[in-house]
């Protein structure tokens, strides 16, 4: 079986930009214990729309179902603020997986949050 495919989810990007430029993010967490669990992701559906919810996701798989969380990959906020520690998980992760168009884009979503707290 081979390895999931994304594509870059330039809706999110420029979401995830708007919310630096707005001071909507968290400079200092540990994503393990803030990324959204499946329950997190739950509720956030349960009173918002799929539109909202694939906002806060840089990647959207290749072949997946609209509407469906197997859509949506590389997380970078809590549903409510971008963390730092969120981009640098997606550029990681994109980077290790060999996701270039993803790793490229939370690199700059990196550099843009590092330039706005500098």
């Amino acid at each position: 079986m081979g390895m999931a495919a994304y594509s870059l989810h330039e809706r999110a990007v420029k979401r995830a930009e708007a919310r630096i430029r707005a001071r909507q993010y968290v400079i200092d967490s540990d994503w393990g214990d803030v990324q959204p669990s499946a329950d997190d992701e739950n509720a956030f559906l349960d009173s918002h729309s799929w539109e909202e919810y694939a906002e806060w996701h840089l990647g959207l798989t290749d072949g997946a179902a609209d509407e469906t969380k197997a859509r949506f990959a590389f997380v970078y906020g809590d549903f409510r603020r971008l963390h730092r520690t969120g981009l640098i998980a997606c550029q990681y992760r994109a980077a290790e997986w060999r996701h270039k168009e993803i790793e490229l884009a939370a690199h700059r979503l990196l550099q843009l949050l590092d330039e706005t707290i500098a």
